[in-house]
């Protein structure tokens, strides 16, 4: 049961960069810029998966940093406990930076290929209790324990990143992130690098820590049928705004706004083939599209409650 009071709440959140331009631009005109995340207003139930779905370039993985504040927005106020985050003090914002942690698409970059497994958990450990002593015996336990809650086996610790498969680094950067007890995970397209066997378990994993720990996770990704299948509520972007938002039986399922059509028009339907296209051309921009085939299963249980 989740508490669907905000835990992290976005008010008009803007993020521009200004364009490179040669000398003689940059002496005679003024700058450019483009806005990546144009006034983008969210608020995130507490315990809840929520999904950021849209194309690349779309400004997800923006908007993903710009919660943890790996990046500063242009404006815009970030609202963390009811708190802005830009006005915290130093040790609520070493707080709130532990409270909210990351998990990155690249399994690659995301793990230092110098550090085995055993060492970078324990640089977590140690980083969430900074200042406090900790036992060699501790870090140890705590670190196995972390590989279990993942599900992988405690023999990995002494593995250097490269010895282990795309899902199992994965899984490590998951346990990374739990390393420091947050409250709010932001995962950063976390399949899309994955086989279609490694999505399914990742995304089952991800299921059971929001069940478990009452872990409130933002998805950030493009496949629908997995934000279908397992957010409760999910907004569309586009060019940096958000153009609809709602629950996955309202959004997939009778979709208002024409990108979401669009997104759903592009997955593939199989054997099955395109719908026929309809003999009036405005037809399609109106009309309700109804699940895909790849959808259908997800999205049948939504689509029954709320007859």
């Amino acid at each position: 049961m989740t508490n669907a009071a905000p835990l992290c709440e976005l008010h008009d959140i803007r993020k521009e960069y200004v364009l490179r331009r040669g000398l003689l631009e940059r002496l005679g005109r003024a700058e450019r810029r483009v806005a990546a995340v144009d006034g983008v207003s969210l608020a995130i139930p507490r315990g809840e998966i929520f999904g950021l779905v849209g194309e690349s370039g779309s400004g997800k993985s923006t908007l993903g940093q710009i919660v943890v504040r790996l990046i500063e927005p242009s404006s815009g106020r970030l609202f963390y406990r009811g708190a802005d985050v830009a006005a915290l003090s130093a040790a609520a914002r070493r707080e709130f930076r532990h409270s909210v942690q990351m998990v990155f698409q690249d399994t690659h970059s995301s793990l230092n290929p110098r550090k085995r497994i055993r060492r970078a958990l324990g640089e977590a450990l140690r980083a969430r209790d900074a200042g406090k002593r900790q036992a060699a015996a501790t870090i140890r336990e705590e670190t196995v324990r972390l590989m279990n809650q993942v599900g992988l086996d405690g023999a990995l610790l002494d593995r250097f990143p490269h010895e282990l498969s795309g899902g199992q680094r994965q899984r490590i950067g998951i346990a990374r992130a739990l390393a420091m007890a947050p409250e709010l995970l932001v995962a950063d397209e976390p399949v899309s690098s994955l086989d279609v066997s490694m999505q399914g378990q990742i995304v089952n994993l991800l299921q059971d820590l929001n069940k478990e720990l009452g872990l409130t996770i933002l998805l950030i990704s493009h496949d629908l049928a997995i934000v279908a299948r397992i957010c409760g509520q999910i907004a569309v972007m586009k060019d940096g705004k958000i153009v609809e938002t709602g629950p996955p039986s309202r959004v997939l399922a009778a979709p208002a706004h024409a990108y979401t059509r669009t997104l759903l028009a592009s997955i593939p339907r199989g054997l099955n083939g395109r719908p026929r296209q309809s003999a009036e051309p405005d037809a399609a921009k109106t009309a309700p599209i109804a699940p895909t085939s790849s959808l259908r299963p997800v999205l049948e249980p939504e689509l029954k409650a709320g007859e």
